[in-house]
């Protein structure tokens, strides 16, 4: 199987933090599995990320088999094979998303935590992570949410709605407009001196 074809875990980055804690799997293994970065996945062993959060066994929900653990942890070079009868994260779509009634109500604080978290990330990136509206993100910014006073900034891969690759792809894609921004600033007021001192 292809890496675009890879199938995640359910809660990926849960999952890597049990991996983590109860396995003797390289970083590359796991984050292969998981669809995260290395550098995630030690950001995750040195407590930066994801420092409270409880690890999810993907033993127990039939996402990997202990044999396949095992065989992977004897052999650093190869990868872990998501079980055919586990449950597997759906790959995001184009177009609006379903998100579950039980899960809406989360959405508020998904949005609270990346415009906290990252605010260089656009209207449409959050739009894209979350499925949520670009009203909402503006009501959440200015305070002007309805719920306000019950919204508690909550990471948006731990809640389920994206996952840490695509956290990530985002946050790189927001940095690089940012930096091509920059560049074209600078170049901008260079040609404008340039032009001043053409004309004395």
């Amino acid at each position: 199987m292809s890496k675009k074809e890879q199938q995640l875990p359910l809660m990926p980055k849960l999952t890597a933090v049990w991996l983590l804690e109860n396995t003797t799997l390289t970083f590359k293994q796991i984050s292969i599995f998981c669809g995260m970065h290395e550098l995630e996945i030690q950001a995750i062993a040195d407590g930066d990320v994801a420092g409270n959060s409880r690890g999810l066994n993907p033993v127990t929900n039939s996402q990997l088999t202990e044999e396949e653990i095992e065989r992977c942890q004897k052999d650093p070079k190869a990868t872990l094979a998501i079980a055919e009868a586990a449950t597997l994260a759906k790959k995001k779509t184009k177009g609006a998303r379903y998100t579950p009634i039980s899960k809406r109500g989360d959405k508020p604080d998904a949005v609270a935590w990346l415009l906290r978290q990252h605010p260089e990330l656009g209207d449409s990136q959050v739009v894209r992570l979350v499925g949520t509206t670009k009203n909402t993100i503006q009501a959440i910014r200015e305070k002007s949410h309805w719920n306000t006073t019950n919204i508690k900034p909550r990471d948006p891969v731990s809640l389920g709605f994206c996952t840490q690759a695509q956290l990530v792809k985002e946050i790189d894609r927001a940095n690089k407009r940012a930096e091509n921004e920059a560049k074209a600033k600078t170049k901008a007021k260079k040609a404008k001196t340039k032009k001043a001192a053409a004309k004395k």
